[in-house]
């Protein structure tokens, strides 16, 4: 298997958010959580945990989310 994108978690101040995932999106999560488990010889991640990094490393790969974000700082 390719190297993943996500890293190891980081351990940071939860904000609870409550979300309802489709049962594939939920497998795919289990799935995943393995995968980067084996990739760094840590115990699987619960599914949950994997969903804010995931989230971040998307609106960080955002090109179109990151230029209007600059924008708007200015």
């Amino acid at each position: 298997m390719s190297k993943l994108k996500l890293g190891p978690l980081e351990d940071d101040a939860p904000v609870k958010v409550t979300v309802d995932l489709p049962a594939a999106v939920h497998r795919d999560l289990v799935d995943y959580a393995k995968a980067l488990a084996a990739e760094t010889g840590a115990k699987p991640a619960e599914p949950f945990k994997l969903i804010a990094p995931m989230l971040a490393r998307f609106m960080a790969s955002d090109r179109g989310f990151v230029r209007g974000r600059k924008r708007s700082a200015v």
